[in-house]
């Protein structure tokens, strides 16, 4: 009896856990993306026109139309079961982990500074600066190829890293917010590349256009299946990587201690003698640094040249990304794969069913949408908050509840003497 009630405990205790919330929201965006999906149809809207007289045609219409579009989403993010070879079948699962490679690491670099109680919108401005820095090295400096890709990787690192940290530099010294600093800075980064694209310090020779020359081969990242059209790429390896590390630095060290704790109360780490300036510009300058890490993914990885959208819009997917992980890095890590899945499936979508791809968007933003508010789905769901305190009785319920106490008898008339 013990061991099944031990069971339930831990069953309601998952249920209730913002985690399986956080699953529920994927559901139910989903749900809502099939509805979407259902009444943009031409062919079910055909069918709603005579919905009273025959309803089953219309039910059978949406359902199919959902279902071919999700599968076709399916074949296109994780295994196309109509492919005649086997590569060609796990060929959507390496456009996954492609697209989701410089998400992780953005990611991780925005949930870093989450913890830290700062909030870092200029992922894509460190991008940028971290792809802009690797690319120079990748086709200005020839190194052999290990050597070559580990400068590369330090580089954009450095460059993001700097980007970030002159945002944190500015908070901890002027209490500039660092949301409108890192959203500036957004804007001088995209400014700045089309400006250098254009400089002889990296357009590419004999060209008009705002490219800079391909990196030397030796910078590339090697892919993990060599002799295949399967672009998964070494940059995978180093997000898993940067994962495992940002998981340890968070939880295991003494440095993401005190993060956490300046995160969690400045004024409480203050008088426990951590410097909530240093912590900052730290916690900054880390977060740019994984952002960096996606610059080197997009330059290294796939692009292999610097070009104007190198971030595309990396960045700003990141913090979605690192708020339907929660801030923590396993999660996040599985929220940029998921992400990654609607980015390589909406392709195929489009292309297989003529549904939309801006649908997929719509189900990202209302993912975004039911994880910032967490209550909402518990609501939908009608799921209790494990967090929340039972109600304490008034006072005046306490002393209604409580027995009447018999008046003290007088003392006796010996005992006042």
């Amino acid at each position: 009896m013990s061991e099944l009630a031990t069971t339930r405990s831990g069953w309601r205790r998952f249920v209730r856990s913002d985690g399986f919330v956080s699953i529920l929201a994927v559901v139910l965006a989903l749900v809502i993306g099939g509805l979407l999906i259902a009444f943009t149809n031409p062919n079910v809207q055909a069918t709603m026109g005579y919905f009273f007289a025959k309803p089953a045609d219309f039910f059978a219409e949406a359902w199919y139309t959902v279902t071919s579009a999700y599968a076709a989403m399916f074949r296109g993010a994780v295994y196309n079961y109509q492919a005649t070879d086997f590569l060609g079948a796990i060929n959507p699962l390496s456009e996954t982990l492609t697209q989701a490679t410089p998400l992780i690491t953005a990611a991780l670099g925005v949930a870093v500074a989450f913890r830290a109680g700062l909030f870092n919108i200029g992922a894509q401005g460190q991008i940028i600066l971290g792809a802009a820095v690797g690319g120079y090295i990748g086709f200005a400096i020839h190194l052999p190829g290990p050597l070559h890709i580990l400068l590369v990787v330090i580089g954009s690192m450095v460059g993001g890293a700097v980007w970030a940290g002159l945002a944190g530099w500015l908070k901890a010294r002027t209490g500039a917010h660092e949301v409108i600093v890192t959203i500036m800075l957004n804007y001088v980064a995209t400014y700045l590349l089309a400006w250098l694209l254009l400089t002889p310090l990296m357009q590419r020779p004999g060209s008009s256009d705002p490219v800079s020359p391909q990196i030397d081969a030796s910078a590339f990242y090697p892919l993990l299946v060599p002799g295949t059209n399967l672009r998964v790429h070494f940059g995978f390896i180093i997000a898993i990587a940067a994962t495992l590390v940002t998981s340890w630095l968070l939880s295991r060290s003494k440095l993401g201690f005190q993060l956490r704790a300046v995160g969690a109360n400045p004024g409480a780490a203050r008088s426990a003698g951590m410097s909530v300036a240093m912590a900052t510009v730290v916690a900054m300058a880390i977060a740019g640094a994984l952002a960096g890490l996606s610059g080197a993914a997009q330059v290294s990885g796939t692009e292999h040249v610097v070009v104007e959208g190198i971030a595309a819009t990396i960045g700003f997917d990141a913090i979605t990304v690192a708020l339907l992980g929660r801030s923590k890095p396993l999660w996040v890590f599985l929220s940029a794969l998921l992400f990654g899945a609607f980015r390589a499936g909406g392709v195929v979508m489009q292309t297989d069913t003529g549904t939309p791809v801006d649908i997929v968007l719509v189900v990202q933003s209302l993912i975004v949408l039911f994880i910032a508010a967490p209550a909402l789905t518990r609501r939908i769901f009608m799921i209790r908050d494990s967090k929340r305190t039972p109600k304490k009785p008034s006072v005046a319920k306490a002393v209604a509840a409580e027995p009447a106490k018999a008046p003290a008898e007088a003392p006796a008339e010996g005992a006042t003497r």
